[in-house]
């Protein structure tokens, strides 16, 4: 028996293979399924299941065309109601794969129909458990994403499902089992997860916050619902897209590889209305970039970053990328529902500049230079989120997360000059691009961001730390 974990750090995800006696199941699939089907082929096996442990809120799953492909049946756990073709599967199901079993348990709370699924090898010994989202590393899924989508289902209805599912469901099970989670670290499904991927069952007990044994529900809902963010706005359409059906990404593809030389790449913005997202690196885009674009370096947390700050995933969208990524950044989008994409440029910026077509810049700073600066009492925006903010940021400097930045326009000056900056000049360039976008000019970027401002000759005075704070 095989069990591998496919982990993508991009989107924090872990979907997972397993192989029996020539049969293999998919657990919660990325949108491209042509790797899991190169895996089967390799093994000699065919995939028989496309387990799914709940409908995902972060990422289009690769369920339906997996399924097309392969001929392999669909399962949700109980209460599913899925828009195409599935097995709901009932609590305590098991389900048949070579010589080995896999059991479904319902475990509802992070959604309506979490399933958890427990593997049993072919010796008849209970291996591992996949939790989805109901049960992370050092952390539990959030109950608050149902509610976008159907509005009866409260978080503190959910959270109180949840603390039943891990007591009845998954704290009664075996210490020495492996917990397989759908996310890690970096994920917004989840408020304080580890960046393990995996640990035993037991492990969890002694360390997870939300397994404690003497924590009553009302305890239990109090931390789980304390500190949660408004979740991301492409969150509730990505839902509805792996409930209702998709796009064969064949087809969005299709669309999406047409290569524009600099001329029709410009009639295409116009006829399409498209926005320009230019995936090369902050330090790139900063010497040079189509005016009107916004960067997204794919070196970053693009697909999560493009779907927080473009939430409409009808919008039509155009690509500037280094010659040889379009391909990466189309299948990025694509995990997260953004299917508008109607091609990129052709020879990337390069080809631009050789056709003589208008350019912008964004002036950056290091941090020595920031630290010069300082003693004159700059304006200074922070767009690191409020957490890091609030952990220690310079004195003065005003905090406007990112993710709140279109909301907080009318704060940003146009009038007088201003310094930007986050934590490593990831954000903070997607900030500066957004803001030349709308017509703001000057301003500087820190390139180094907040922890090269650390390691300058700026005084210890100067930061704000968590013992200073109200």
């Amino acid at each position: 028996m095989r069990i591998e974990q496919i982990y993508t750090g991009c989107l924090a995800h872990g979907a997972y293979y397993i192989e029996s006696n020539g049969e293999a199941v998919v657990i919660d699939p990325l949108r491209e399924v042509q790797p899991y089907i190169d895996r089967a082929t390799r093994d000699g096996a065919k995939i028989k299941y496309v387990l799914e442990t709940h409908f995902h809120a972060d990422f289009v799953s690769g369920h339906l065309d997996l399924a097309k492909k392969t001929g392999a049946t669909i399962v949700y756990g109980p209460t599913a109601k899925p828009g195409f073709e599935a097995m709901v599967a009932n609590d305590g199901q098991e389900l048949n794969v070579g010589k080995a079993r896999i059991r479904v348990i319902h475990t509802p709370g992070h959604t309506l129909e979490s399933t958890t699924y427990l593997l049993i090898d072919e010796s008849g010994k209970e291996k591992c458990i996949f939790t989805g989202d109901t049960l992370f590393i050092g952390d539990v899924g959030r109950p608050d994403l149902a509610q976008h989508v159907i509005a009866d289902l409260t978080e503190d209805k959910l959270a109180g499902m949840l603390y039943d599912s891990l007591r009845n469901k998954i704290m009664p099970l075996s210490d020495d089992l492996i917990v397989y989670p759908n996310h890690g670290a970096g994920s917004a499904c989840g408020k304080m997860m580890s960046k393990e991927t995996q640990d035993t069952l037991g492990h969890q007990k002694r360390t997870n916050y939300a397994l404690r044994p003497d924590m009553t529900k009302e305890e239990f809902k109090k931390e789980l619902l304390t500190g949660l963010m408004p979740p991301p706005g492409y969150f509730p359409q990505n839902v509805l897209m792996n409930i209702r059906g998709y796009e064969s990404l064949d087809t969005v593809m299709e669309r999406a590889r047409v290569a524009h030389s600099p001329e029709a790449f410009e009639a295409a913005a116009a006829a399409h209305e498209a926005l320009i997202i230019d995936a090369r690196s902050a330090g790139d885009f900063a010497k040079g970039f189509i005016p009107g674009s916004i960067n997204f370096g794919l070196d970053g947390s693009f697909a999560m970053w493009v779907g927080e700050m473009v939430p409409d995933l009808k919008q039509h969208i155009l690509l500037v990328t280094d010659p040889g990524k379009e391909e990466e950044a189309m299948i990025r989008l694509s995990r997260i529902g953004h299917d508008g994409l109607v091609g990129y440029l052709k020879g990337g910026f390069e080809a631009w500049k050789a056709a003589d077509k208008p350019v912008d810049t964004v002036a950056r700073i290091t941090a020595e230079d920031f630290a010069a600066r300082y003693a004159l009492k700059p304006l200074v925006f922070d767009v690191r989120k409020k957490s890091e903010y609030e952990a220690e940021h310079v004195v003065g400097a005003v905090n406007i997360p990112l993710n709140e930045l279109n909301n907080h326009l009318a704060e940003v000056p146009k009038d007088k000059p201003f310094i930007l900056h986050c934590a490593g000049g990831y954000r903070s360039m997607i900030a500066a691009s957004m803001l030349k976008a709308r017509g703001w000019e000057n301003f500087l970027d820190v390139a180094d961001g907040f922890a090269g401002i650390k390691n300058t000759s700026v005084p210890r005075t100067a930061f704000v730390q968590p013992t200073t704070l109200l």
